[in-house]
């Protein structure tokens, strides 16, 4: 598999945030339509893409707030052809694994959808250097409630994206165990929740 280089997220129109936040829902209900590789763009830049060049810590800025900048959340993108992991600097999909692996994100309408975002925290961002400004990051109690918000704040903008675009999404537990066995993933990483969207039915 290749990588694949998404087109510039398109930064206008859609509806105003307050329209989005009165029709932001959960909607099981989603079919098996594909995203134009525009709107897959527009959805991944959204939920956590490069907004401002320079934030705190020497690190780019993000869409979503991330504890001291840590930017700790992962979030790997089921297709139907594959697995990737979402890159917000380059705004690309570095490809991870062959197969759909869309099922592993839960029940229902998931195996169809067209997108399934797995979200991943990798503990060993939280390692800032001597300058830290928190003391207790890297206590694994708080760093539970930073990484746990965290993929709320992400999670919230994909809802308000697709509000705004008309998809439907859902936030929902996943596989946890197989999936982390499936990718191998280290033991600072954590597979959290699943998120899927798409076009209602």
């Amino acid at each position: 598999m290749d990588p694949i280089i998404l087109p510039e997220p398109a930064k206008k129109g859609g509806k105003t945030v307050l329209e989005a936040l009165q029709l932001r829902q959960t909607n099981r209900s989603i079919g098996s339509r594909e995203l134009p590789m525009q709107v897959l763009s527009n959805l991944l830049w959204a939920a956590f893409g490069v907004n401002r060049e320079k934030a705190s810590f020497n690190k780019p800025g993000r869409t979503a707030p991330s504890a001291s900048n840590s930017q700790e959340i992962d979030l790997y993108v089921a297709l139907k052809d594959g697995l990737y992991l979402y890159e917000a600097a380059p705004h690309q999909l570095t490809p991870i694994s062959v197969g759909d692996y869309r099922m592993m994100s839960g029940r229902g309408t998931v195996a169809i959808a067209p997108v399934n975002i797995f979200y991943v925290a990798d503990l060993l961002r939280y390692d800032l250097g001597p300058d830290q400004p928190d003391p207790h990051i890297g206590d694994p109690e708080v760093q539970k409630s930073y990484y746990y918000t965290d993929t709320g704040f992400i999670a919230q903008n994909v809802y308000l994206f697709a509000a705004s675009q008309g998809l439907a999404a859902w936030f929902h537990n996943c596989n946890k165990e197989s999936f982390a066995m499936e990718l191998n993933l280290g033991p600072n990483q954590r597979v959290l929740f699943a998120q899927t969207v798409g076009y209602p039915k």
